[in-house]
């Protein structure tokens, strides 16, 4: 990874660098552990995977780890997230005592470096119960929620606060998304990685190869969701959509995703979108695996606009990745999607299938501005959304929570 740094320094300019490398001095020496429950699927995994190197290449001691499960203690988990987005879902008592002995089981496994760690960074509900098993710990814990909570099912939130409680801080991607606690709240809003493999500019031969390999048509409009299989992200709704504008326009829909280690809901919702289709040649399914970049970069650059249509969303990273290449977004008018797409700046938001359509249609018929939504998309992107602010802002924090106690911070 030596000259890594150099090379994002060439997208968003040396002061960026330069502060990131001062910030990481105050750091020098401190053991820093990350915890989640997957390495491949989803959001959380795929930031990790670009902001670990990062650190490395900052000199400092970090380490990623991941933790197992059984079937029970998945099914528990995606009972949990779904709750705290606001389903009325009662979890059984002996799913949630599974979730606490996996817990226990993991910390065994993990117990030498959490307890030795300066900084530990738990991720999402999966592994928020760990804490329950280091008492005595010696650093700084913090717990980083991706999704959204701003209206829980509040038995399934009260059963989590016993353990998020405990920690240190914690972190959030919008205020409108965090819980009363009682220690500090902050606010860091996830990123993408520019020279990815998902994000990095895809040769013209590389795009031909899409669509030949999906039977794509290069003349008719395509218009595209990329997310993983999930009823949150409204697939259904999409294709309902669809259906709307192709009564008036030739259009052609992919719906490309994957599934993630730890969502066990994924196979149901995609039999359910698959029977949606009703065999429509033009709605083009694809089943992807979790690291291949390359097609889901090449998908969004190949359409003419990008949906997330989700009625709930933490975040939304595909929503990053669309705006920066270049592409207006229809998202759904809900969680981190807001803070992404400007209504009639970088993209639109819409509640309804009916609405998604409307804007398509719109954007469609008047590419003058289907181009200039995109190139405002790209900037906002640039300036707010890349991975060099999301590290920078971790550094901010981890120096903060490490001096609290100091009126001065000298470098090491």
């Amino acid at each position: 990874m030596a000259g890594l740094l150099e090379e994002y320094e060439k997208i968003v300019g040396p002061d960026v660098i330069d502060q990131l490398r001062q910030l990481a001095t105050l750091l020098k020496g401190r053991k820093i552990v990350h915890v989640n429950s997957t390495r491949e699927g989803g959001g959380v995994a795929e930031i990790l995977h670009r902001l670990i190197p990062l650190h490395f290449e900052l000199g400092l001691d970090v380490r990623w780890d991941v933790i197992t499960g059984n079937r029970e203690f998945y099914q528990c988990t995606k009972l949990m997230h779904n709750a705290l987005q606001g389903a009325r879902v009662d979890i059984p008592l002996s799913l949630l005592r599974n979730y606490e002995e996996a817990a226990q089981k993991n910390f065994e496994g993990l117990q030498e470096h959490l307890q030795g760690a300066d900084l530990v960074f738990i991720h999402d509900p999966q592994p928020a119960a760990l804490i329950r098993s280091c008492p005595e710990r010696c650093g700084k814990w913090i717990w980083r929620c991706h999704i959204d909570v701003s209206h829980p099912y509040r038995p399934v939130w009260q059963y989590l606060r016993r353990y998020v409680r405990q920690y240190d801080a914690s972190i959030w991607s919008l205020s409108e998304f965090a819980q009363p606690l009682p220690h500090p709240l902050f606010l860091i809003a996830p990123s993408i990685d520019p020279l990815s493999e998902k994000n990095s500019d895809v040769p013209l031969r590389e795009l031909e190869k899409i669509y030949e390999r999906y039977h794509l048509d290069p003349v008719r409009p395509i218009i595209t969701q990329i997310s993983r299989f999930d009823r949150f992200k409204d697939p259904i709704g999409v294709i309902q959509s669809y259906k709307l504008v192709k009564e008036f326009l030739p259009i052609q829909l992919v719906l490309a995703g994957g599934g993630a280690t730890d969502d066990p809901e994924g196979e149901e919702v995609l039999i359910k979108v698959r029977s949606a289709s009703d065999n429509d040649p033009d709605i083009h399914v694809l089943l992807l695996p979790p690291d291949d970049h390359l097609t889901i970069n090449a998908l969004q650059r190949i359409s003419d606009i990008v949906l997330q249509k989700s009625t709930r969303e933490g975040f939304g990273l595909t929503v990053t990745e669309a705006m920066w290449k270049g592409k207006p977004v229809i998202g759904g008018d809900t969680g981190g999607i807001r803070l992404q797409v400007i209504n009639h700046h970088t993209g639109f938001l819409v509640n309804t299938p009916e609405g998604a359509a409307l804007r398509i249609r719109y954007l469609l018929k008047r590419r003058e501005k289907l181009h200039e939504i995109g190139e405002k998309a790209h900037q906002f992107v640039l300036e707010n959304f890349l991975i060099t602010r999301h590290l920078r802002e971790y550094l901010t924090l981890m120096v903060a929570i490490m001096y609290e106690t100091e009126d001065r911070i000298e470098p090491q």
